[in-house]
């Protein structure tokens, strides 16, 4: 065993997942069974999911269980959940992100102008916030933006989602894009927090390096799967 493995066991992984997606009379997720269990909490911020009165209590419960609070923003897209695409220039994009406070996820780990932009905004409101990027096998050139342009990012893996052989998210229309089996879902967590690699949708490795975990929490599943991820980070931390 290597330094670097032995770094990577004792690393804390902070457990985060993304709340408040609830809007008006529609309720969504499983935010009061799964709020205990975790670390940081996303909560959406009205363009693809939420309303004030769902953030408001959102933030209130994520206060009583000391939960680390973040925002999770999206194109102003509720029908499609914020997940379809849109053709936004840079100033409209700097405009949704100061409005929401954050990021617009898949598009900018896919597109270097876009994520520029959105490190620029981040710094424009804060630069002591940090903002959460997906995870993937090769980081350096979005770890090279954020320090040019100074803001701290937080690297996040998926507990439950199948990856590609470059470390990103296989398509939710394929099979075993989505992992359902709690059991499956915590091995793959304690992978990602011993630094292990994955296998990807081709039979090949992909190592991750995170410093945050994701789950979602939006169905009775996924509740009893947080409750064991916790339970099992902080055996492997105790251990």
């Amino acid at each position: 065993m290597n330094i670097d493995t032995e770094v990577r066991q004792v690393k804390r992984l902070l457990l985060n997942c993304d709340m408040g997606e609830s809007f008006g009379n529609w309720r969504m997720g499983q935010d009061a069974k799964v709020m205990p269990f975790i670390d940081c909490a996303n909560i959406a911020c009205g363009y693809h999911a939420g309303d004030p009165g769902t953030m408001r209590r959102t933030v209130a419960l994520a206060l009583e269980h000391r939960v680390a609070i973040g925002a999770h923003p999206a194109y102003p897209d509720l029908a499609g959940f914020g997940r379809r695409s849109m053709a936004c220039s840079s100033d409209e994009i700097r405009d949704l992100l100061h409005y929401q406070v954050g990021a617009l996820y898949n598009d900018m780990m896919a597109t270097p102008a876009i994520l520029r932009t959105v490190l620029e905004a981040v710094a424009a409101f804060d630069s002591g916030l940090p903002l959460m990027l997906m995870a993937t096998a090769d980081d350096s050139a979005a770890q090279a933006l954020g320090d040019e342009i100074g803001v701290q990012l937080w690297f996040e893996a998926f507990a439950d989602r199948g990856y590609t052989a470059s470390g990103h998210l296989m398509s939710r229309r394929l099979p075993d894009a989505v992992h359902h089996d709690p059991a499956l879902v915590v091995e793959q967590a304690l992978r990602l927090a011993k630094g292990e690699a994955l296998v990807a949708d081709d039979g090949s490795e992909v190592l991750l390096n995170a410093s945050t975990l994701c789950v979602h929490g939006d169905n009775d599943g996924s509740v009893a799967a947080v409750r064991q991820i916790r339970q099992a980070l902080d055996a492997l931390e105790q251990a």
